[in-house]
Protein backbone atom coordinates (compact mmCIF):
# COMPACT_ATOMS: atom_id res chain seq x y z
CA UNK A 1 0.00 0.00 0.00
CA UNK A 2 1.68 3.29 -0.89
CA UNK A 3 0.52 6.15 0.50
CA UNK A 4 0.78 9.46 -1.35
CA UNK A 5 -1.00 12.92 -0.55
CA UNK A 6 -4.12 13.90 -2.35
CA UNK A 7 -3.91 16.05 -5.02
CA UNK A 8 -4.93 19.86 -3.48
CA UNK A 9 -7.89 21.10 -4.53
CA UNK A 10 -7.78 23.51 -7.34
CA UNK A 11 -7.46 27.42 -6.29
CA UNK A 12 -8.87 30.39 -7.64
CA UNK A 13 -6.01 33.01 -8.68
CA UNK A 14 -5.17 35.09 -5.72
CA UNK A 15 -5.52 38.11 -7.94
CA UNK A 16 -9.47 37.09 -8.44
CA UNK A 17 -10.03 37.22 -5.17
CA UNK A 18 -7.77 40.82 -4.23
CA UNK A 19 -9.77 42.14 -7.21
CA UNK A 20 -12.89 41.89 -5.91
CA UNK A 21 -12.03 43.12 -2.07
CA UNK A 22 -10.44 46.14 -3.92
CA UNK A 23 -13.74 46.75 -6.21
CA UNK A 24 -15.99 46.46 -2.91
CA UNK A 25 -13.72 48.72 -0.84
CA UNK A 26 -13.74 51.16 -3.40
CA UNK A 27 -17.55 51.14 -3.82
CA UNK A 28 -18.24 51.60 -0.20
CA UNK A 29 -15.99 54.84 -0.47
CA UNK A 30 -17.54 56.19 -3.49
CA UNK A 31 -20.80 55.33 -1.87
CA UNK A 32 -19.88 57.87 1.13
CA UNK A 33 -22.54 59.78 3.16
CA UNK A 34 -26.07 60.50 1.03
CA UNK A 35 -26.33 63.55 -0.83
CA UNK A 36 -26.26 66.78 1.59
CA UNK A 37 -25.70 64.76 4.71
CA UNK A 38 -22.80 65.43 7.10
CA UNK A 39 -20.24 63.34 8.96
CA UNK A 40 -20.05 65.40 11.60
CA UNK A 41 -24.35 65.95 11.97
CA UNK A 42 -25.80 65.37 15.67
CA UNK A 43 -27.47 62.37 16.38
CA UNK A 44 -31.20 62.85 17.67
CA UNK A 45 -31.95 60.90 20.50
CA UNK A 46 -34.92 58.75 21.09
CA UNK A 47 -36.86 59.93 24.08
CA UNK A 48 -38.13 57.11 26.65
CA UNK A 49 -36.97 54.66 24.39
CA UNK A 50 -39.76 55.17 21.66
CA UNK A 51 -42.74 55.11 24.12
CA UNK A 52 -45.45 57.86 23.54
CA UNK A 53 -45.07 60.16 26.42
CA UNK A 54 -48.78 60.85 26.02
CA UNK A 55 -49.66 57.42 26.44
CA UNK A 56 -48.47 57.72 30.35
CA UNK A 57 -51.18 59.79 31.35
CA UNK A 58 -53.94 57.39 29.38
CA UNK A 59 -55.84 54.20 30.61
CA UNK A 60 -53.33 51.08 29.73
CA UNK A 61 -50.33 53.33 29.09
CA UNK A 62 -47.30 53.22 28.64
CA UNK A 63 -47.55 52.50 24.73
CA UNK A 64 -44.92 52.15 22.54
CA UNK A 65 -44.63 54.77 19.65
CA UNK A 66 -44.19 54.69 16.19
CA UNK A 67 -41.45 56.19 13.63
CA UNK A 68 -44.80 57.38 11.36
CA UNK A 69 -45.77 59.81 14.09
CA UNK A 70 -42.70 61.62 15.57
CA UNK A 71 -42.16 64.89 16.44
CA UNK A 72 -37.93 67.20 17.67
CA UNK A 73 -38.53 68.44 20.58
CA UNK A 74 -35.56 69.74 23.00
CA UNK A 75 -33.24 68.11 20.95
CA UNK A 76 -34.82 64.60 21.06
CA UNK A 77 -36.75 62.67 19.07
CA UNK A 78 -40.19 61.71 20.42
CA UNK A 79 -42.42 58.96 19.40
CA UNK A 80 -46.24 58.83 19.60
CA UNK A 81 -48.97 55.75 18.98
CA UNK A 82 -51.37 57.68 16.97
CA UNK A 83 -51.46 61.65 15.51
CA UNK A 84 -53.73 62.71 18.05
CA UNK A 85 -51.35 62.31 21.04
CA UNK A 86 -48.64 63.70 18.61
CA UNK A 87 -50.85 66.89 18.15
CA UNK A 88 -51.31 66.94 22.07
CA UNK A 89 -48.05 66.83 23.03
CA UNK A 90 -47.10 69.39 20.47
CA UNK A 91 -49.74 71.80 21.99
CA UNK A 92 -47.83 71.54 25.36
CA UNK A 93 -44.90 69.17 25.52
CA UNK A 94 -43.67 70.11 29.26
CA UNK A 95 -47.21 68.83 30.28
CA UNK A 96 -45.99 65.19 28.95
CA UNK A 97 -42.04 65.64 28.92
CA UNK A 98 -41.20 63.84 32.07
CA UNK A 99 -39.44 65.58 35.00
CA UNK A 100 -36.10 65.52 35.98
CA UNK A 101 -35.35 64.89 32.19
CA UNK A 102 -36.14 61.73 32.13
CA UNK A 103 -33.15 60.61 35.05
CA UNK A 104 -34.67 58.41 37.91
CA UNK A 105 -36.17 60.87 40.51
CA UNK A 106 -34.35 59.00 43.10
CA UNK A 107 -30.77 59.41 41.94
CA UNK A 108 -31.99 62.90 41.79
CA UNK A 109 -32.40 62.80 45.78
CA UNK A 110 -29.27 61.43 45.96
CA UNK A 111 -27.12 64.21 43.77
CA UNK A 112 -26.81 62.17 40.86
CA UNK A 113 -27.71 61.75 37.43
CA UNK A 114 -29.25 58.23 37.07
CA UNK A 115 -30.60 56.57 33.93
CA UNK A 116 -34.35 55.38 34.42
CA UNK A 117 -36.18 53.08 32.76
CA UNK A 118 -39.37 53.98 30.54
CA UNK A 119 -41.09 51.37 31.93
CA UNK A 120 -40.83 52.30 35.92
CA UNK A 121 -43.20 55.25 36.41
CA UNK A 122 -45.34 57.19 38.45
CA UNK A 123 -47.50 60.26 37.49
CA UNK A 124 -48.02 62.51 40.31
CA UNK A 125 -49.14 65.56 40.49
CA UNK A 126 -50.00 65.16 36.70
CA UNK A 127 -46.10 65.16 36.32
CA UNK A 128 -44.38 62.14 35.08
CA UNK A 129 -41.48 60.54 37.22
CA UNK A 130 -38.91 57.94 35.91
CA UNK A 131 -36.83 55.18 38.04
CA UNK A 132 -34.39 53.07 37.38
CA UNK A 133 -36.20 50.22 39.15
CA UNK A 134 -39.26 48.82 41.21
CA UNK A 135 -37.23 49.72 44.49
CA UNK A 136 -36.47 53.16 43.77
CA UNK A 137 -39.81 53.98 42.87
CA UNK A 138 -41.22 52.70 45.89
CA UNK A 139 -38.80 54.65 47.89
CA UNK A 140 -39.76 57.95 46.28
CA UNK A 141 -43.67 57.17 46.18
CA UNK A 142 -43.50 56.17 50.30
CA UNK A 143 -42.75 60.17 50.92
CA UNK A 144 -44.56 62.35 49.52
CA UNK A 145 -42.27 65.25 49.86
CA UNK A 146 -39.81 63.81 47.86
CA UNK A 147 -40.95 65.00 44.57
CA UNK A 148 -40.64 68.56 45.57
CA UNK A 149 -37.30 67.70 46.81
CA UNK A 150 -36.25 66.17 43.67
CA UNK A 151 -37.76 68.95 41.88
CA UNK A 152 -35.40 71.72 44.48
CA UNK A 153 -32.04 69.96 43.30
CA UNK A 154 -32.71 69.22 39.94
CA UNK A 155 -31.48 72.78 38.50
CA UNK A 156 -28.32 71.93 40.20
CA UNK A 157 -27.85 68.98 38.44
CA UNK A 158 -29.05 69.58 35.11
CA UNK A 159 -26.70 72.65 34.92
CA UNK A 160 -23.98 71.23 35.64
CA UNK A 161 -21.19 70.94 32.92
CA UNK A 162 -20.55 67.28 31.51
CA UNK A 163 -22.81 65.57 33.52
CA UNK A 164 -23.36 62.16 32.31
CA UNK A 165 -25.37 59.29 33.43
CA UNK A 166 -24.80 56.79 35.86
CA UNK A 167 -25.97 53.94 37.00
CA UNK A 168 -27.00 53.45 40.75
CA UNK A 169 -24.62 52.11 42.86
Amino acid sequence: MWLTRPDPAPRAPRRLGRARAIAVCAALVLAGPAAGESLGAPIALLTLNGFDPVSYFLEGGPVAGTGRFELTWGGRVWRFASNANREVFRDDPTVYAPRLGGYDAAGILDGRLVDADPLVFAVIGNRLYLFRDAGRRARFLADPGLAGRAEAAWPGLRDQPDAAPTTPR
